[in-house]
């Protein structure tokens, strides 16, 4: 599918993209990246897949038992190290220097009792002009990076805002729920894969006569969509929901002005739908619009 879809990401990044001045990315970073996804995609998700064919083969059809905990435990690993391991093929990423970006963010996590050691900045204007921020990991390994761009592009305090945000996701518990909840859904969709994969009517339902794994892995992932158009519904329900509790977590432990005007910036320089339609946000938005997030920062 990614095969197929690179020609539009293609146009996207380098028509598009370039046409409202965001795109940075080079054709030879945009093929390298394409060609890393691959080679990642092939030997980690080949494996995995080799391993619940394995798993099939020597359990019937209770392999979804050992297939969910191989895939729990590598999401888990993922979680802990995917800034440590896949990012600097991607990305360079430096520690944050001294200073008073660094003291201000040091002062607030100790404020609030996050420990945090690890302050990234990474070269996001290598690929786009859009900025970011995230988390990364939990315990020891935990770690916040920053895009360069964002560096740039707001003034201290509302880059500390912005990380008070994240750290609301973490106190709240929301990384910790999105995980297990990620292991839920796998485990539920092994489940259900384990009752079709021995039904001869789903690999005869695309057209193969000789019933296989493979063609009912197929047939299963073709089924399986309406039910992750729901699941998907879901998550990004109460992802909206999170997103407000992180945001009035920022407001209640630094400020909600800098949140504020921080969001402005970032959906100016995005040049986000500042009104989309209620029906499209319910179907497709992880965050509610930014007229929602700011009148709910102001109440």
């Amino acid at each position: 599918s990614d095969l197929i879809t690179t020609p539009f990401g293609y146009y996207k990044t380098f028509v598009i993209e370039e046409k409202f001045g965001f795109n940075k990315t080079t054709k030879t970073t945009f093929v390298m990246d394409k060609l890393k996804g691959w080679l990642m995609l092939a030997i980690i998700g080949g494996g995995i897949t080799a391993l619940i064919i394995w798993f099939f083969e020597w359990a019937g059809t209770n392999f979804w038992l050992y297939a969910w905990a191989v895939v729990a435990a590598f999401t888990l690993f993922m979680n802990l190290f995917y800034s440590k391991l896949i990012v600097p093929l991607f990305n360079k990423q430096k520690p944050l220097e001294d200073g008073s970006l660094k003291s201000k963010i040091e002062s607030y996590a100790h404020k609030v009792g996050f420990e945090l050691k690890n302050i990234f900045v990474i070269d996001g204007s290598k690929r786009s002009t859009k900025a970011n921020a995230y988390f990364s990991g939990f315990g020891k390994e935990k770690r916040v990076t920053l895009y360069d761009t964002l560096i740039s592009d707001l003034e201290e305090d509302e880059i500390v805002a912005v990380l008070a945000h994240e750290v609301g996701h973490y106190k709240r518990n929301h990384v910790v729920f999105n995980i297990v909840t990620s292991i839920l859904i796998t485990g539920f969709t092994l489940f259900l894969l384990s009752l079709f994969i021995n039904n001869p009517e789903v690999s005869k339902a695309i057209g193969v006569s000789k019933p296989s794994f493979h063609a009912a892995l197929i047939g299963f992932g073709i089924l399986y969509s309406p039910i992750s158009e729901i699941t998907g519904l879901v998550m990004n329900y109460l992802s909206r929901k999170f997103e407000y509790q992180a945001d009035d977590y920022a407001k209640n432990t630094f400020a909600a002005k800098p949140l504020i005007t921080s969001l402005k910036k970032l959906s100016k320089n995005s040049l986000s739908n500042l009104t989309p339609h209620p029906a499209y946000v319910f179907m497709h938005y992880s965050h509610p619009p930014l007229i929602a997030r700011v009148k709910n920062l102001k109440a």
